[in-house]
């Protein structure tokens, strides 16, 4: 295909994607929880860290399936032309992961110098550590090729970049719509770390960064004792809020905070900056 019949139809496989996407991705995590003996009777089912990874492996299953397919059919490029090249970004991972653990050690160390949170208790639990590196590793995986690697990589290809940085980013916090102690605010937080995850795959078409600092982010956070987009995952430490406000993010998580989208502002200049300046840097390659 030339470039006029990439830029018309890079939206419409995306319209294309998503009813063999959750076809498809479904029926994997209905095995996934059917495998993990999860009740679908019970409605007060409490699903234990093991059950939530094997439901979780299963969807990226699905996922990576489904987005091998189109790479494949549709887009008719390798799978690994989503963003998952290697050569020059040995890095990227672990930079990204830094900067998600440096943003919420900063969040954490600051809330509680206001009294926004108190420490409570260390809780070390080896199995349930190692089961939530996986679980968070699965969710930036698949997450990052779904919305950056398929979807920005495709809206890129139809309107310019940072248009389609925005759509993507607001998809990106639509689909965590239906997330327990959803506010305004809080989906504006997700559309802000839609940008900053998206950002960095504009210049580079690559995967790995975003990876590290979604996986970084929701790790340590959780591992801070915070929830997770509303969520509660297992957590080495516990703290007690005052009360939940726009400062400390409440029940729904650091990223429903007003420091978080501060934090989120300082990542995306940088990277702003990063790329633009005139000179190669480890990133770039």
């Amino acid at each position: 295909m030339n470039n006029t019949e990439f830029k018309i139809y890079g939206w419409a496989r995306i319209l294309l994607f998503i009813l063999p996407y959750l076809f498809i991705r479904g029926m994997l995590e209905l095995t996934g929880y059917v495998i993990a003996g999860i009740s679908f009777e019970d409605q007060n089912f409490v699903r234990s860290p093991g059950q939530q990874l094997t439901v979780l492996f299963f969807g990226l299953l699905g996922t990576f399936l489904v987005l091998w397919i189109f790479m494949k059919y549709v887009d008719r490029e390798k799978f690994i032309d989503l963003g998952f090249q290697l050569k020059n970004r040995s890095v990227d991972f672990i930079v990204g992961t830094a900067v998600g653990l440096i943003t919420m050690v900063f969040g954490y160390i600051l809330l509680i110098g206001i009294d926004e949170i108190n420490y409570s208790e260390f809780n070390f639990n080896p199995e349930d550590l190692l089961i939530s590196v996986l679980l968070f590793l699965i969710v930036a995986l698949v997450e990052e090729a779904l919305f950056r690697g398929y979807v920005l990589k495709n809206l890129m290809l139809s309107c310019n970049k940072y248009f389609a940085l925005i759509i993507s980013s607001a998809l990106f916090s639509l689909m965590h719509g239906f997330n327990p102690n959803m506010s305004l605010f809080s989906f504006f937080g997700l559309f802000c770390a839609g940008i900053i995850l998206g950002i960095t795959y504009v210049y580079t078409k690559n995967l790995w960064y975003p990876i590290g600092l979604h996986f970084g982010w929701n790790f340590f956070q959780t591992h801070l004792g915070f929830n997770v987009s509303g969520q509660d995952f297992y957590s080495l430490i516990e703290f007690n809020y005052t009360t939940g406000n726009l400062f400390n993010g409440g029940e729904f998580g650091f990223e429903g905070s007003v420091f978080s989208v501060i934090a989120q502002l300082f990542i995306f200049l940088g990277a702003l900056y990063y790329y633009k300046r005139p000179v190669k840097n480890i990133l770039t390659g």
